[in-house]
Parts: structure tokens; sequence; C-alpha cells
């Protein structure tokens, strides 16, 4: 019992309803779809107005001394910030004789490593020729810098090795003077001391060798880097097709905006806080959903269907309002258009039985103030109802939207459908209606549902709401009736279907 309790309570404060979610931003899909139209829009027209400017490129084999089989790439990227540097902007821009600054110059640019060794540079110009110049302008400097750069580092090392030659030179005169210096002796101890000197000498002939052939192989490997050092692929003008460039910018706006559409109507739908679930509008109305109607006709296929639900719920309420001594009226909360339908079927089906007047509370006395057609019951305004004959059945249309005089409902009716468009009231306005309602002694014996989502299958019945349920009336007759009185046998009570949905509300 505890568990069950737990879990029912952990159920009901859920933070975060994901079907609800998805319901309500798929019901926004026209704010998604007008930003991924947008953005395809914007991306089309950035790609015609903004065309990019005119650019080339060109390919440079980059060689280096220090290139090795595991290279993860530092050296073609030290060169490609290099590349990015004033030195080799402002030789690109001397060769071409140009007045611009090179920090100016840096911003037309760009490299790119494609492998250890070989370098992409991109260059726009005010032209294709200009662009084309300015690209073998850069690579030319670049080619000379390193080149540069290449060799004054193997001649400095050349030149430190040379140097540290000489120094084993003076060395190895040094010691060949103290081997000419010494006399012959027959002492043990002078004989050791010869032999380490002539060691000595073996040893700075020898490091003077290794000196010798480092300092060549630093001056021969030289060659090989001016050699390797080389442009590749000739600078040419980079073709841009406008159809190709409108395609993939419209591709990419029509992502963005679909993506951001779809954000804003999530983030809307959690701070708006609106329900879309029959089982969520039940529950903060405190009465079951007893129908459901389209917003519009709908296609020519489900007009038909949408025609026939109608008439099944016209049936209903007339049922109700027959068997009730107390006058019915019907609230609109975003819906006024649908509430006045219903109230005047529902006015045509009651005046069979006799005179039925529809006392229009709504905003702006929308039924009063529209022209009359043949058949359809007498109008009269709010302020007119209390001039209503007391014979005449009195159907009383209003609304609890926001602004609202609550005190005047009763007056409308003393109990009541509430018609409801499915998404417009916030959680809290609805426990609102509810809430004031039940202070005015008006029972909801039903919810009429007005746009609701096709793929709900959630349960809109609260099953301990037979007090003021519709259904709750057919079930209190046969319980109220002595066993010396003829039983009533319960009136069958016809669920309206929702067009398109294979469920049903009673």
């Amino acid at each position: 019992m505890t568990t069950s309790t737990t879990s029912e309570s952990s159920a009901a404060t859920a933070l975060f309803d994901l079907q609800g979610l998805v319901v309500a931003v798929r019901r926004r899909r026209r704010l998604w779809y007008a930003m991924a139209l947008l953005g395809l829009l914007a991306g089309a027209a950035v790609a015609v107005l903004l065309p990019p400017p005119p650019s080339a490129v060109t390919k440079v084999l980059v060689a280096h001394r220090e290139d090795q089989p595991n290279d993860t790439g530092t050296l073609i990227r030290t060169d490609v910030e290099l590349l990015q540097t004033t030195r080799i902007a402002g030789k690109a821009l001397q060769a071409l004789k140009s007045p611009d600054k090179p920090e100016d110059f840096m911003r037309d640019y760009r490299g790119t490593g494609l492998t250890n060794n070989l370098l992409q540079i991109d260059v726009t110009g005010d032209s294709d020729a200009d662009a084309v110049g300015r690209a073998k302008a850069l690579a030319e400097a670049f080619v000379a810098d390193h080149v540069r750069r290449m060799q004054e580092a193997a001649t400095a090392e050349a030149d430190a090795l040379l140097d540290q030659r000489d120094r084993m030179r003076d060395e190895l005169a040094q010691v060949n003077k103290e081997i000419g210096d010494r006399s012959p002796e027959n002492d043990a101890k002078a004989s050791a001391s010869i032999e380490s000197l002539f060691a000595r000498r073996a040893e700075l002939n020898s490091r003077i060798a290794d000196f010798d052939q480092r300092a060549a192989e630093a001056r021969t490997g030289t060659p090989k880097v001016v050699a390797g050092t080389q442009i590749v692929d000739a600078p040419r003008a980079v073709r841009h097709s406008l159809p190709k460039a409108a395609a993939t910018n419209a591709a990419i706006g029509l992502v963005l905006g679909l993506v951001l559409g779809l954000a804003l109507a999530a983030v809307g739908t959690v701070v708006a806080d609106r329900p879309v679930l029959r089982r969520d509008i039940a529950a903060n109305l405190g009465a079951s959903v007893i129908a459901e109607l389209p917003r519009r006709s709908g296609r020519l296929w489900r007009r038909r269907r949408t025609r026939a639900a109608r008439e099944r719920l016209t049936t209903t309420l007339a049922r109700t309002v027959r068997g009730s001594a107390e006058p019915l009226s019907l609230l609109e909360l975003g819906c006024a258009r649908s509430t006045g339908a219903i109230a005047v079927d529902l006015a045509r089906a009651l005046a069979e039985d006799g005179p039925v007047v529809v006392v229009d509370g709504l905003p702006g006395a929308q039924l009063a103030g529209r022209r009359p057609e043949p058949g359809d019951p007498t109008v009269v305004s709010g302020e007119r109802a209390a001039a209503v004959p007391h014979q005449e059945l009195r159907l009383g249309v209003g609304s609890v939207a926001p602004g609202t005089a609550w005190t005047d409902l009763q007056y409308l009716g003393t109990q009541t459908v509430l018609v409801v468009r499915a998404g417009h009231g916030s959680a809290a306005w609805l426990h609102t209606v509810a809430r004031q309602l039940a202070d005015q002694r008006i029972p909801v014996i039903g919810v009429v549902l007005i746009d609701p989502d096709p793929r709900d299958r959630t349960d809109g019945t609260l099953w301990d709401g037979l007090r003021t349920a519709l259904r709750g009336r057919a079930e209190r007759l046969p319980r109220q009736n002595r066993t010396s009185e003829p039983r009533t046998e319960r009136q069958p009570m016809w669920a309206a279907r929702v067009p398109g949905n294979d469920q049903e509300a009673r």
C-alpha cells in the first residue's frame, strides 16, 4: 500500500512530462515550419546578396630537415603559423608593390596544412587576377623565407661544428707540443704520462674528424631542403557556382531554422505550461472530457465524421437538458465561435419541445449581434436575460477567459459544460476556472475539448467525479428510486468520438 502510494505521488509530481512536451511542440509546428522556411530563405538570400569575394588557391610542398615518418603534423602547423606573420605578408606586398599594410593583408589569406609536407594557401582579392597575383607572391615569399631559414640554420650548425673542430685542433697542437717536449726516460711514471698523452692525441684526432664529417653533412642537407620546397600547384582562381552556393546555404539555413524553431517551441511550451492532453485538462478542471471536436471542418473527407461527432454531442447535451430541471450553460475558453455553433445546434434540437432562448454572455455579444438565419433560435444579450419568460427554456453561453465577471455566470445556468480549446489556457488558469465555478456552486458536468491532438491516447475521464459528471446522472436515478416506485432504466450515454481518433471519452 505504501509502495503504490509513493509511486502514485511521484508520478503525480513529475517535473517533466515528455509526452505533453512532444505533443505541445508538434502542435506548434507552424512556428518551427516558419522558422525553417525563414532560415531557408535567409540562406538563399545570403548566397545571392553576399556572394563570396574572388579568391585563388595554391599549394606548396614544404621540405624540413627534421622530417620523420611518425610526425604528427607539428612542423606543418608551425609553417601555417609562420605564414600568418607580418614578415611573410610584408615580403609579398613588396613583390606586389602594394601600399597595403601587412596587418590588413593578413586578413585576406589563410594557410591549411593538408599533409605533413603540403601547405594550401587561400587568398582573396578584388578580382580573380588580383587574387591569383596575391597567391603567387605569397607562395614565393613563403618559399624564399623557408629556404632562407633552413640555410641559415644549416650554416649556423656547420659554423658551430667547425668552431668545435678548431678548438679541438688547438688542443691537439698543445698535446703534440707536450709530447715533443718530453725526453725519453726509463721511469715507469713518466712512461705512463706519455702514454696518456698519446691516447689524448688519438681521441682528439677522432673528434676532429667527426666534427668535419658532421659539418659536411649539415651543409649537404641544405640543397635537399631547397630543392624540395617548391610550388607544386600553380595559383589559380576558384570558381564559385551560385546555384550550388545558394542550395548549400539554403540547406544550412533550413536546418538551423528548424533547430531554432524546435528549441523556441519547447522552451515556450515549458514556460507557458499550457496543457494539451485530455488527461491533463480533465485533471486541472476537475471534470471529465465528454466529447472532442476539431477546430475547423478540415478536409473534405473528414467533414462527414466531424458532422457526425457534432450531432452526437448535440444529442447528448439535449438529453441532459431534458432530464434536468436546472438550466444549462456553455462556457468557452479560447473557442467562442465553436461554442456559439454548439449552442445554436443544441437550441435547434431543443426547439422541438418548446420555445428556447439563447442568452449570449460572450464578449461582444457575438451570437446576439449576428444576422439570424431561418430556423435559428431566439438570441438575447446578457442584459436582457431577466426579461426572458420563465416558461421558455433558457440556454446560456458565456466565457471563462481572463476578465470574466464570475458572479454573472450563475445567471447563465446553474450547471455548465466547459468548451475548452486544447493548449489555450495555462494550468494555473484552468485551476482558477475550476475554483471560481466551485465557489459559485456551478457544477461542471463535462468538458468538450476543441482542437484535440489526434495522436492523444490519454484518458480524459475522472473516475472519482461521478457526483457531478455527466455519466453519473444516469447512475444516480436507479439508486434513488424506492422499491415501490417504478425503476427508471439507465439511458445509454453515447460517447462523442473524435474524428480521426480511435478512442472515445465517455
